[in-house]
């Protein structure tokens, strides 16, 4: 069960939907969309029911750069607004609960959560990263994991296997980078969008179960 949600009080508003679990673990997690989507994508919705049912409270919201622009990717200098709605997003979501906070999105929204919590790692407890475009297709030089010896909070990375912006030997290699408690979920199959054609929903359950695992193993 989801319900709109916006915070106008806040500079940059925030928008999106809150998924309240029927049997909370006290945790939640806040996650946002690439450069192409919004909120409302099919993955984000999904991965979301997954987790909201596992126990976590999810807060699923749209970055600044689509509330200023409905289509079309970011423009040039964005990135730092988009984090400035990362950062009051996990700021929100630590006044709503007593328990942990973990932070993160698909592709661009994933990549914006990972730079802030390198140079903000109090902001939250841990990261789910979905499709890391660790670089852009067909350019393997061109790497996006400078920061990533800065990431001190557990990072779960989940990963199509024919993802283009990486492969898993090449995230596998750059993971080696952080220095906290990493997992990479491979997605057997499947690219950038991550979602398997066929039982979406049975690997999106099995997502949450292990990323719920995840936290465990690596709470305070």
């Amino acid at each position: 069960m989801f319900t709109p949600f916006a915070n106008l009080e806040s500079d940059p508003a925030i928008y999106g939907f809150l998924h309240s679990p029927s049997n909370a673990n006290g945790h939640a997690v806040v996650l946002t969309h690439g450069a192409g989507a919004n909120c409302q994508s099919k993955l984000l919705v999904a991965i979301s029911e997954a987790l909201a049912a596992s126990g976590f409270t999810i807060l699923r919201f749209d970055l600044p750069f689509r509330r200023a622009r409905p289509h079309g990717p970011p423009a040039f200098g964005a990135a730092s607004k988009d984090r400035d709605g990362l950062r009051r997003a996990a700021e929100i979501m630590r006044g709503k609960t007593n328990g942990r906070i973990f932070l993160g999105g698909h592709s661009y929204g994933g990549r914006q959560a990972s730079i802030l919590i390198s140079e903000e790692p109090q902001l939250v407890d841990g990261m789910l990263l979905l499709s890391y475009p660790l670089h852009p297709p067909r350019k393997a030089d061109e790497l996006r994991s400078k920061h990533f010896p800065k990431l001190a909070k557990p990072c779960f990375f989940v990963h199509g296997s024919r993802d283009p912006f990486g492969t898993i030997t090449e995230m596998q290699s750059a993971l080696k980078l952080i220095p906290a408690a990493q997992v990479l979920f491979e997605s057997p199959g499947t690219g950038h969008d991550l979602l398997p054609k066929s039982a979406p929903e049975s690997f999106l359950a099995k997502v949450a179960t292990s990323f719920e695992q995840f936290c465990a193993t690596n709470s305070p």
